[in-house]
């Protein structure tokens, strides 16, 4: 299981230690609760015994790692000199949220120009951005990396980063000889284009649809006929339907279907949602890892699939990342269980909420703190006395009355007093499971 990280009584991270010595520590009263997420120890006392973490032996640096995402991001925390795993875990962005709020306000703020200033001067001097300006749902991945960036510095001894800079080598795509031919022949050859295909056509043959059956790259317009490497002119089919095509040209072969002709052309000139989203953003974050002062080590996503392959990995987020470089170790991730990540933001600033037509429909109070806490914490209730007697955990909802509400795992529970309330972990903008 991920080690449990340690800060020694000035606070500054010492080697994290295994949960059953930092059992120890907390049942013996030598350590105390500093962070529940991700679970952090602070010593009470400098050590007396060999067996328990001293603040002046020397620290292992870390090796923090990064597979940042469209949708979510990867962080590891890896010894590279025993190749163990000591932190993992799964950032999910709300990106796609913060662009649909952004759409929904604009139309929403449309329509009332139209209906109370039908005839506004018009202003084009007021549209000017600031260079290296990203837009509002782009930036709010690179701040969430950003932000555990800087936390897990404070926790653990980090001595280098390593980024997925790029998810696809697009120029490596287009140009096979962008860095020579050992690059293009080596063991690396075709696991870019295949990976990005992969994602492009999601992972199912592009002419019948079949899933989970070994996909070949198929050329849309033959190369018998004029057809090009570009990464525009590859599909994936089934070895049945690429056999079936042969040296055909699309049009003939699809000209009993033209919708799934014009299905299958559009899909070829479109870029990738997702991989646009993390590009846009790859040199924004690597500029600001830079400007911590640590070594940062970049690869790209073909790369990374190449190392989780060799080692016969499976693929989620956290193992990306750990695999992420060309500093990849051999990996010992056995027992590893990483933690959750959400980003929920930290709510909102409006002071009258608005039904579906944007009219105001209830108002807020500025007051968010009601008894100590604010929704969104995690608390622990322990109710004594009437009908909802037991032990709660999740996150509050407060209310000024001291009536709060409990999102639990099996589902809410409402009308519990403050009373019996103790916060577990004050709220950040984000939501754990483990």
């Amino acid at each position: 299981m991920c080690k449990i990280l340690v800060l020694d009584t000035n606070k500054r991270p010492l080697d994290p230690i295994h949960s059953a010595q930092a059992r120890q520590l907390l049942k013996n009263k030598k350590a105390a609760i500093y962070r529940r997420f991700p679970f952090t120890i602070v010593l009470i006392r400098a050590a007396s015994r060999r067996e328990e973490p001293s603040p002046n032996s020397p620290v292992t640096p870390l090796r923090l790692k990064l597979d940042p995402g469209a949708k979510t991001t990867g962080i590891a925390l890896v010894n590279d000199t025993t190749g163990e795993v000591v932190f993992a875990a799964e950032l999910k962005h709300r990106g796609f949220a913060i662009r649909d709020s952004l759409t929904s306000r604009r139309q929403l703020r449309r329509g009332r120009r139209n209906r109370k200033t039908r005839y506004r001067k018009p202003r084009f001097f007021n549209r000017t951005r600031l260079e290296g300006w990203l837009a509002p749902s782009l930036m709010s991945r690179v701040h969430n990396v950003e932000t555990w960036v800087n936390r897990l510095r404070k926790l653990a001894s980090i001595g280098e980063i390593s980024q997925e800079l790029v998810r696809f080598d697009m120029q490596l795509m287009r140009n096979p000889e962008i860095e020579g031919k050992e690059y293009q022949q080596g063991t690396l050859a075709g696991y870019e284009t295949r990976e990005y295909l992969l994602e492009k056509w999601g992972r199912q043959c592009a002419y019948c649809g079949i899933k989970d059956v070994p996909l070949q790259i198929e050329h849309i317009h033959p190369r018998s006929k004029g057809g090009s490497n570009s990464i525009t002119n590859l599909s994936l089919s089934c070895e049945k339907c690429n056999i079936k095509k042969g040296t055909k040209d699309i049009r003939d072969f699809l000209k009993k279907d033209p919708s799934k002709l014009q299905k299958i052309l559009a899909q070829a000139k479109k870029p990738l949602a997702d991989a646009a989203a993390v590009n846009a953003t790859r040199y924004k974050l690597l500029d600001i890892l830079k400007s911590t002062g640590l070594p940062v080590e970049c690869g790209s996503g073909g790369l990374t699939k190449f190392n989780r392959i060799g080692q016969k990995l499976v693929k989620t987020h956290w193992i990306d990342s750990a695999c992420v470089g060309k500093s990849t170790p051999i990996l010992n991730i056995k027992g590893v269980k990483p933690l959750l990540i959400t980003a929920n933001g930290h709510g909102t600033r409006q002071m009258a909420g608005t039904d579906k037509f944007g009219f105001p429909s209830r108002h807020r109070t500025n007051k968010q703190i009601h008894f100590g806490f604010q929704t969104g914490d995690i608390i622990k209730a322990v109710v004594t006395s009437g009908k909802k007697v037991g032990e709660y955990v999740g996150r509050v909802l407060c209310r000024a009355t001291g009536s709060f509400d409990i999102a639990t795992k099996t589902g809410r529970i409402a009308g519990i007093s403050y009373k019996y309330c103790s916060a577990i972990h004050k709220k950040d903008g984000y939501s754990y499971e483990v």
